[in-house]
């Protein structure tokens, strides 16, 4: 059983240069089997909206209610692992009283270490509001899937000296809004490794080069299970779709052609118990 890491453990190890492993997680088994592994973070991201329900619209029409009923079975699979909800659309844009409630849902029905959140100087406010009711607040800037829209579609940010000097701005700015932890997305190493040491709390990537304090990862993407698009920054570990796709047809050919179930597969009745059976079966005819 490992040892759950928390707060101060991930502030020790920016400071001692020791990095985390972070990948995003959905359903209970997945959860027991990264907890084994021995991750130090996961989060249960709005990424669910493709990886788990396929929404065409991504990750935009995912809700609290989805998010909090995920991040039970993985909280319930991983018990022993800093655990991270994020929080979907529209459940922190409107008001901050509300962005309050929904981030405390996340603590109160499903027992988050953290939630995260979307945006740099326009969400600072809420950011406040969250940490001052007492919950870890994470950031999350660069390429931000909920406001795609406003990028023109799924685009690495900070390639210009210009656009950088924005990102490095929103994540000074997040930090002093009292976030504990910051995500960049799909931004150049060289904004990256800056922003990672300009900023004193940890700072993590995905998509954000080698020397952020951590790595995340979408894990349908890591197994090679997500198939409509493989992102840049995404290295396939393993290829389970095509395993699972193969072992579906295994199994289709075995029952068409009579080879599955064998006998080690079926439930043997007690010896001299089928011939007792076939003689009630005749008495009743």
């Amino acid at each position: 059983m490992q040892k759950k890491k928390g707060l101060l453990d991930f502030q020790r190890m920016k400071k001692e240069g020791e990095k985390v492993t972070w990948l995003t997680c959905y359903e209970y088994p997945m959860a027991l089997f990264e907890e084994q592994a021995g991750i130090d973070m996961i989060l249960v991201g709005d990424s669910m909206g493709m990886c788990v329900y396929g929404y065409p619209g991504g990750t935009m029409p995912v809700t609290m209610d989805e998010c909090i009923v995920h991040t039970e079975a993985v909280r319930r699979g991983a018990p022993n692992t800093f655990v991270m909800g994020d929080m979907p659309f529209l459940s922190y844009q409107t008001t901050t009283e509300e962005a309050v409630r929904n981030a405390g849902r996340f603590y109160k029905e499903a027992g988050v270490d953290a939630i995260k959140l979307e945006g740099g100087r326009r969400v600072t406010k809420v950011i406040r509001a969250i940490v001052d009711a007492g919950m870890v607040v994470c950031g999350h800037i660069g390429l931000t899937p909920q406001s795609t829209g406003q990028f023109g579609g799924y685009k690495a940010q900070g390639r210009t000296a210009e656009s950088a000097y924005d990102v490095i701005k929103d994540a000074r700015a997040v930090q002093e809004a009292g976030a504990q932890l910051l995500l960049l997305e799909a931004v150049t190493p060289e904004v990256g490794k800056f922003i990672t040491e300009d900023l004193e709390i940890p700072v993590y990537g995905i998509g954000a080069g080698l020397y952020c304090d951590g790595q995340l990862l979408i894990v349908h993407d890591m197994l090679g299970i997500w198939q409509a698009f493989k992102p840049r920054f995404v290295k396939r570990y393993a290829h389970m779709a095509e395993d699972m796709v193969k072992a579906f047809q295994d199994y289709i050919r075995e029952i068409k052609e009579g080879k599955f179930p064998e006998d080690v597969h079926c439930y043997k009745m007690i010896e001299g118990e089928a011939e007792k059976l076939a003689e009630l079966v005749k008495k009743q005819k």
